[in-house]
């Protein structure tokens, strides 16, 4: 395992360890969750390691919560990737249904990208949003909550309690 964390790593360290850090969190399924694991393992500080991650998942998110919506338009129109676009957005859509009561969708959509488990995040979260046509003055403070519960709770996880404890 620490071989293949460590060629993830050497991939992206040509500008630096943070660049490494905040490239590995934006890259959907692995995000905020797995690079904050990566820098744990790096020996990079917990409050760094948070900060870097969590700018770099929250990166992409309004430009998911913008563009998804004509992306998918588009890409179904296509014969090459219409049948695949069409199996994520039902899967999307599947997922979509802890989010979809209207009046609490920013509830849920906070509730949705906070729980880091495989499938949920800002990539999900910001795509969801987009299907559901939920407006970017909720969707986009959701999803940025979401990911900072998140981050803390993977914080809290990869680094122990008394590490993430000692803030100074």
């Amino acid at each position: 395992m620490d071989q293949i964390i460590q060629r993830i790593f050497d991939f992206f360290l040509f500008g630096g360890r943070d660049f490494a850090l905040f490239i590995i969190s934006m890259i959907p399924f692995i995000e905020l969750r797995g690079s904050i694991i990566f820098g744990a393992a790096m020996g990079i500080p917990w409050q760094h390691a948070f900060l870097v991650s969590f700018l770099g998942n929250i990166f992409p998110v309004p430009f998911l919560i913008l563009l998804a919506r004509p992306i998918f338009t588009w890409l179904k129109t296509t014969r090459l990737l219409a049948g695949f676009t069409q199996k994520v957005e039902d899967r999307l859509m599947k997922k979509a249904d802890k989010v979809t009561v209207q009046k609490y969708s920013a509830v849920g959509l906070f509730l949705f990208v906070a729980v880091p488990l495989p499938g949920t995040g800002a990539w999900s979260g910001s795509l969801i949003a987009a299907l559901l046509d939920i407006k970017m003055r909720y969707a986009l403070p959701a999803v940025i909550a979401g990911v900072f519960a998140a981050g803390v709770i993977m914080t809290v996880a990869s680094y122990g309690l008394l590490g993430a404890i000692q803030l100074f």
